[in-house]
């Protein structure tokens, strides 16, 4: 994952449905942005199948993410992603230690971890070695309800003290999200937003806001 085009970058995360058509709609939405793409990673989130049909769903999207320099992270499983090759895990807090999937991954693996609303855990996460740390919800999200919230101050907090890359997660829209880039996120991560409509459209929304705070920002 890289933040180096600007500011603040896409962080695409999957429906549970990543079946028929599904590959298509990535492509779509991955090839939507005119110029350089503000995405820059691809969560494969699925619940409730074996690891075989997960890998065998997984890997025409991960040849998408490869086409287009996106990085490829699994929600959750570090068996599945250490058999995928793929770029990364993502760990929710009851989902295993970032020093376990380290060992399992190497060190080149992209480690993110969810830190709901709270310092400690993101701070804490941090000093285990995570390459990323996802806040939220700082919206009501309609793709999984976390029971935890984050505020805006979180985000301005990090940003100002931490090197460590942060993810803004939870009912994130191109309607919403400009305070929360504003704020100094790294990355917004998105799902509903993307999947539940026009994929391309809603890619082209959330880049055309990213580039407008982005100019704002440079212009104060």
């Amino acid at each position: 994952m890289s933040n180096t085009l600007t500011r603040c970058q896409l962080y695409l995360i999957s429906p549970l449905d990543v079946g028929g058509d599904f590959p298509a709609r990535l492509e779509r939405a991955l090839s939507a942005p005119e110029g350089k793409s503000p995405i820059t990673a691809f969560q494969f989130r699925v619940k409730g199948i074996g690891q075989h049909e997960a890998a065998d769903l997984a890997k025409p999207l991960q040849e998408i993410c490869a086409a287009h320099e996106v990085a490829f992270i699994v929600n959750d499983d570090v068996a599945l992603a250490k058999r995928l090759g793929a770029d990364g895990v993502h760990l929710g807090q009851q989902d295993g230690s970032v020093r376990d999937a380290r060992e399992e991954l190497g060190r080149d693996a992209q480690i993110g971890v969810t830190c709901h609303g709270s310092r400690h855990l993101a701070m804490e996460a941090g000093e285990n070695g995570a390459d990323y740390v996802a806040f939220g919800a700082f919206f009501p999200s309609t793709t999984k309800d976390s029971g935890h919230t984050a505020d805006i101050e979180l985000i301005e907090f990090w940003s100002e003290l931490f090197e460590i890359p942060s993810v803004a997660i939870g009912g994130i829209t191109p309607e919403n999200c400009a305070p929360i880039i504003a704020a100094g996120v790294d990355f917004i991560a998105v799902s509903g937003a993307v999947w539940n409509g026009d994929e391309a459209a809603a890619v082209r929304a959330f880049t055309e806001c990213i580039r407008s705070v982005e100019v704002n920002r440079h212009r104060d």
